[in-house]
């Protein structure tokens, strides 16, 4: 799931620029304010499955531990 969001994520950001970039090319100012949220959309999902590979590593590595004291 965290590789999902992530990759989500960076589509996200991607296609945000393409459309404040085409938008502000264009002089389309919905556009480009519609690209600069999606941009930040993908960002933070991104951040997002980031976060979750961190939480996943924090419990595997807890698991780790307690498996050893067996």
């Amino acid at each position: 799931m965290a590789l999902e969001d992530q990759v989500k994520g960076k589509f996200d950001e991607v296609s945000g620029k393409t459309k404040e970039v085409a938008g502000a090319a264009t002089g389309d100012a919905k556009l480009e304010a519609e690209g600069k949220a999606q941009g930040l959309t993908g960002k933070a999902r991104e951040a997002l499955g980031d976060l979750k590979d961190k939480a996943e590593d924090a419990v595997d590595n807890l698991k780790d531990k307690f498996d050893k004291k067996d």
